[in-house]
């Protein structure tokens, strides 16, 4: 019988590892056209009643965020450049982040296109450190 005050370890020291590609969809456009590095970049709709999916770095300095309306956005960043959703293309970066997590655990839980969980504790069994692998992992990402 274990005493209440005892932690039970077997699972609380799994290392799992949380990955979020912020920024995902912007990324993945600056990622493709390099002209658009540094400049606040937005995926979406642009029209009247479009709305802001994704902001660059440099977009969210100036104002603008995710689940915003786009005159909102221009307002905030009148050199905003916003860009049109490219769903196939986003589908398939994910695809290829998803093969270079399976490389370092081949159990892990995706969440959304650009999120996933893994359990590295395969990797701490052979002696890997979880962190330096998920050092590794964001170098390779």
């Amino acid at each position: 019988m274990s005493n209440s005050h005892t932690k039970d370890t077997s699972v609380s020291a799994l290392p799992i590892l949380h990955v979020d590609l912020d920024a995902f969809f912007a990324s993945v456009e600056v990622l493709d056209n390099p002209e658009l590095r540094g400049k606040p970049v937005a995926v979406g709709g642009a029209g009247g009643r479009g709305v802001v999916a994704s902001a660059s770095y440099e977009a969210r300095c100036r104002g603008v965020y995710s689940a915003m309306p786009s005159v909102v956005a221009l307002r905030h960043c009148p050199d905003l450049i916003i860009l049109p959703g490219r769903f196939s293309r986003y589908e398939e970066v994910s695809a290829h982040f998803l093969e270079i997590l399976s490389d370092f655990t081949p159990v892990f839980e995706p969440l959304s296109l650009d999120e996933a969980f893994g359990d590295l504790s395969s990797l701490s069994r052979l002696g890997v450190d979880a962190l330096e692998a998920a050092t590794e992992l964001r170098r390779r990402i």
